[in-house]
């Protein structure tokens, strides 16, 4: 059993930068996806970076060039770092774990799927205003 537990949520202004941390315990496998996903009210759960287990990482499009994961293994602690942050970054975030590492983020076609991850995080409120 894998207990992830998430930090670092807040509110911020547009324009401005929050750091996310997930805790893994006991720790993250060699073999194992782990990323972050995000959630507005009514609206389907979606994956927002994910890295697997040859360090491969993926990002929804909405999100390139602004937010960037970050795995230390040593730490089993995984980041995301988001810069730039728009009004519409505004969710509930969670970390979630693969330790099958299901899918490869080798391929730009390649998915981040919810469905796929079966440990998760609480989860951390991030508001960005306009």
């Amino acid at each position: 059993q894998l207990q992830l537990v998430e930090s670092g949520g807040g509110s911020v202004q547009a324009g401005g930068s929050l750091r996310l941390s997930c805790k893994v315990s006991p720790f993250i496998g060699k073999t194992a996806s782990i990323g972050w996903f995000r959630e507005e009210p009514g609206k389907e759960r979606e994956g927002v970076a994910a890295i697997d287990g040859d360090g491969n990482t993926k990002y929804t499009d909405s999100v390139k060039g602004r937010f960037t994961i970050s795995l230390d293994n040593g730490k089993n602690t995984l980041d995301l770092l988001m810069n730039s942050l728009k009004p519409e970054d505004t969710a509930m975030y969670y970390c979630a774990a693969d330790p099958l590492g299901k899918t490869s983020y080798y391929s730009e076609y390649a998915e981040i799927n919810p469905p796929e991850f079966s440990y998760w995080g609480q989860g951390t409120q991030v508001t960005v205003s306009s």
